[in-house]
């Protein structure tokens, strides 16, 4: 009978072949088998007495050791499973002890390395002692003869209960049913060791399990064994089966369903009670052209895709392809538009209702909404709003499209790297899609909603493209009229969309981008803005989403200014509710776990919900001295203060140096300073000598954080002065301007954003360019109440208002 093994051979183990059983024309097995063998290794699983098998060996060493043993050992050698495998090595691969002796009765080398044997089974045997590893692996064994002696009745019971059990397996295993049928119609109750053998070979079982059979000399334990390797087949063989009947009825079921669905579909087609899906596609496109306007070229290539749609087949790939790009071009809102509200007062109301203080911010975006109104068109008008994080440009854009009852669409371009994302994929590419443009028409439903482009100063670039020139052709009045984007092929009018723009600083807008844009700056709040913001919609905000009533908390002012100036110490109030949430949060934690309210947080208990300040007081110097003076700031999250510190060390020579991170213009800013300090005091007798004896040190603190910028220029030449001059400057007394070499103060930027820093900081005298006294005079009322301010021209007016009479 012929089986399929998988045993293998070689340097990486045998391959697959046939075993033969029982077949005694073929065998001449001599009484006596040789004690000393050539050993091959073999793998995945042992071989059995008496069973026949081709057995294919490869690597040059096991090929000479089959061809010596063919040769000149009697065709004799030996086969043992491999117990642990060494990669290396194959041939040094630890063995198991118990084996079988072979006999090869076929040879044919079929190269140089691989060669093919036919053998069989003969006895098993038992490692005594290895006698050389080279040239290839030879042991020394003892056979183990079979007993001829005539079986007694146990065993004859063994032998019956194993047949019984081959017949329930084939049975149920159609796979083994020839194979098994062939031994049982060979085998006699005289031969069961036969029989075991020859069962164990065509069983599944696991290595480890066939190899303690085939190490099993006692006939009856090795029964015993069989039995159970049979018992563990047939209960795999039923889990099988069971296995085959679920996954034959869940198919049969589902074919069962589809034919009868595609049946059902025939019988509604051939009734006129439901068209096919190209039909049902079609009717459906067919419809949505019904509510559109579309323009002539969008017409025209719809229309053909439709034709090419009818001619496609539904399985055909390009169907789908077709089918996509229809209903997208059908889902775009061509020609349909929301009424613009043109009531302004409706407007303003808005704009108050949800944002607190910004007057001047929602002045400009009021003309913005009247010009509008007035010209029936948003042709050019495409808003950047600027600002720190948290002040609101977000929902500024929001009550835009609320006061303009338009749809409102925002995404954001931060990271986007690729040109695809505005301008959209060509459909050559599988999983093309429009670009984001496109996408927010589709969303909006309106061919003239305000769609907002967030944080545009962080676009990226990349080798896929620069995203930021395409965005040039979006936001150019001139050309956004024909907007074309790549996946939709055909021209769309952009120009009746208001696009608002939002960043937190305009040095990373491309210059040509920037041009394109009407900036307003949004520069952030003052203390007493926050503290209101908090009270009308912050706190009710939180509380509504933490499920409390008015009833639950109550946060006092003092407690509330302190969260503000110790804790949320920012332009915008995005930190400011991040604090309240955090306070809410432990609200309803002692809530859940059973502590009645009501609460109250004030600025006694404040550090139980916050923890200890994350800001002090940036006074850091209660005992004013030489050499320190307070500059004003601006960076991309506001206005900051930032004090400047000058050192002199007596040396032999002059020598400057500075510390504190600072960018290029900064440090040239400070040299600048230096020199000019040094020429001023030159003609003084009492400090004529102090920089030929000192070296200068500058530092300005928070020596972490990169710092630059030519408007500190003042503030370190006071500090240079004040230190020469040993008189300190005044308390809380801040600067900010640019020094040239001759003296001269020039005007530098965002003087709103650095008055509400020295407000924020109780900083209440300012010492400012003259060119910036218009900039200061524009700033809204509260934001100048309490600040004194001095205009200098020259670093001589900033020395005579910011220093101290000389202190020794």
């Amino acid at each position: 009978m012929d089986n399929e093994s998988n045993n293998s051979a070689g340097s990486k183990g045998f391959g697959k072949g046939k075993q033969d059983h029982g077949r005694s024309n073929l065998v001449v097995v001599s009484e006596i088998l040789p004690d000393k063998i050539i050993i091959a290794p073999i793998q995945p699983r042992p071989i059995f007495p008496h069973i026949m098998v081709p057995l294919t060996f490869t690597g040059q060493e096991l090929v000479e050791a089959i061809r010596t043993a063919y040769e000149k050992h009697d065709r004799f050698f030996g086969v043992v499973l491999v117990k642990n495998e060494n990669r290396e090595d194959y041939m040094k691969s630890q063995l198991y002890d118990v084996g079988v002796i072979m006999k090869i009765f076929k040879i044919n080398q079929i190269s140089e390395d691989t060669i093919q044997v036919v053998a069989q089974g003969l006895q098993r045997f038992r490692k005594v002692r290895a006698i050389s590893r080279e040239p290839f692996l030879k042991w020394e064994v003892k056979a183990h003869y079979e007993s001829r002696e005539k079986h007694d009745e146990e065993q004859k019971s063994y032998t019956m209960a194993i047949m019984s059990s081959v017949k329930e397996l084939f049975k149920m295993n159609p796979i083994m049913q020839e194979q098994l049928k062939m031994i049982l119609n060979q085998m006699t109750y005289d031969k069961p060791h036969m029989l075991i053998d020859s069962v164990a070979s065509v069983l599944s079982a696991d290595a480890e399990k066939l190899q303690d059979l085939l190490e099993t000399f006692d006939l009856s334990k090795r029964s015993e064994k069989l039995l159970l390797l049979l018992k563990e087949e047939i209960q795999l063989t039923e889990v099988q089966e069971k296995i085959r009947k679920q996954i034959e009825e869940k198919v049969s079921k589902q074919q069962k369903e589809y034919f009868l669905r595609e049946q059902l579909k025939a019988i509604k087609k051939e009734l006129g009670l439901e068209k096919d899906d190209k039909s049902a596609e079609l009717e459906k496109i067919e419809n949505k052209l019904k509510k559109l306007k579309l323009t002539e070229e969008a017409s025209k290539a719809i229309r053909e895709e439709m034709e090419k749609l009818k001619m496609l087949e539904p399985v055909s790939p390009e169907f789908h392809v077709t089918r996509n790009y229809l209903h997208i071009l059908t889902e775009l809102p061509w020609g349909v538009y929301t009424k613009d509200s043109r009531d302004i007062a409706k407007a303003r109301k808005i704009l108050n209702e949800q944002h607190y203080g910004l007057e001047d911010v929602k002045k400009l975006i009021l003309e913005f909404i009247g010009t509008i109104i007035k010209r029936q068109s948003v042709a050019g008008s495409i808003i950047c709003l600027v600002g720190p994080p948290g002040v609101g440009k977000t929902s500024i854009g929001r009550s835009i499209a609320d006061a303009l009852n338009r749809k409102f669409f925002r995404f954001s371009l931060g990271g986007i790297r690729d040109e695809a994302e505005i301008k959209g994929h060509r459909r050559t590419y599988i999983g093309a899609m429009p670009g984001k443009i496109m996408q927010s028409l589709k969303q909006a439903g309106t061919s003239n909603p305000v769609i907002m482009l967030d944080e545009i100063d962080k676009i990226g670039m990349s080798y896929q493209g620069d995203p930021a020139s395409a965005l040039l052709e979006v936001l150019d009045p001139e050309q956004n009229n024909a907007f074309l984007d790549h996946y939709t092929d055909v021209r769309f009018d952009l120009s009746k969309i208001l696009f608002v723009t939002t960043a937190n600083q305009l040095d990373t807008i491309p210059r040509p981008l920037l041009d394109r844009m009407e900036v307003i700056k949004l520069s952030g709040y003052i203390l007493e803005e926050k503290v209101e913001i908090a009270r009308q919609y912050l706190i009710p905000r939180q509380m509504e989403n933490h499920n409390l009533k008015k009833s639950d908390i109550r946060i006092s002012n003092p407690a509330l200014r302190t969260i503000i100036d110790s804790y949320a110490r920012e332009a915008g109030v995005r930190n400011l509710e991040n604090q309240i949430k955090k306070i809410m949060r432990q609200i309803t934690l002692k809530e859940a776990e059973g502590e009645k309210g009501p609460f109250s947080v004030t600025k006694r208990n404040l550090e139980k919900y916050l923890g200890k300040p994350v800001f002090t007081t940036e006074q850091l110097y209660r005992r004013n001295v030489p050499g320190v003076s307070l500059g004003l700031a601006w960076t991309s999250m506001g206005g900051t203060t930032m004090y400047v510190e000058a050192s002199a060390v007596n040396a032999r020579s002059a020598g400057f140096r500075q510390t504190g991170q600072l960018g290029k213009v900064m440090e040239e800013s400070s040299e600048i300073a230096y020199s000019y300090v040094r020429s001023l005091l030159t003609g003084d007798e009492r400090y004529r000598d102090f920089f030929l004896k000192n070296f200068i040190h500058l530092h300005v603190p928070a020596g972490a954080t990169p710092k630059d910028g030519p408007s500190a220029g003042i503030t370190m030449a006071t500090a240079l002065y004040s230190l020469a001059t040993n008189r300190p400057v005044k308390e809380k007394l801040g600067m900010t301007g640019e020094l040239t070499l001759t003296g001269k103060v020039l005007p530098v930027g965002g003087i709103k954003e650095k008055t509400i820093a020295a407000r924020r900081v109780g900083v209440n005298d300012l010492i400012l360019p003259l060119e910036n006294k218009k900039d200061f005079e524009e700033l809204p009322g509260y934001i100048r109440d309490g600040i004194t301010p001095y205009f200098a021209d020259y670093l001589d007016d900033v020395l005579k208002i910011a220093l101290k009479e000389r202190t020794g």
